[in-house]
């Protein structure tokens, strides 16, 4: 988390997301809005059922309560900068998420069923934070 709700007085966060080979989210909308500027590698997002492979260099909008995932198919890591406004997404990662010793630190090795408990837990917390899967 660069910037969160909290230093913002909830208005927006900002987020250094590091994006592995196949990571990524299922579809889900929200109903607020996400920017996301890629930093280093390429993601494939689909938006309103089109595809688009956005590189680094370039910034894509999410309007809130458009339907979107994105996906990492590069075969290499990713690395963007999301912005929410307002904020909640950053309180919402860190609730289902693990906090990792610093921005190059690995991602942790989760076993099945950890992984399914984050999933889980990601589901059940999703409208808590304005968020739904599709």
């Amino acid at each position: 988390m660069l910037v969160t709700g909290e230093q913002t007085d909830g208005r927006y966060c900002l987020i250094d997301m590091h994006v592995p080979d196949g990571g990524g989210p299922p579809p889900h909308r929200h109903d607020f809005e996400e920017m996301f500027t890629i930093l280093e590698g390429e993601i494939e997002f689909t938006f309103r059922g089109e595809k688009h492979t956005v590189r680094a260099g370039s910034t894509i909008n999410i309007p809130a309560n458009a339907p979107h995932n994105f996906r990492n198919a590069s075969g290499a890591p990713a690395r963007m900068l999301c912005m929410c406004t307002p904020a909640g997404q950053d309180e919402y990662f860190m609730r289902i998420g693990d906090v990792v010793a610093g921005k190059d630190a690995p991602p942790p090795e989760l076993s099945e069923s950890e992984l399914a408990e984050r999933r889980r837990r990601a589901a059940e917390l999703a409208s808590t934070y304005r968020s739904g899967f599709l």
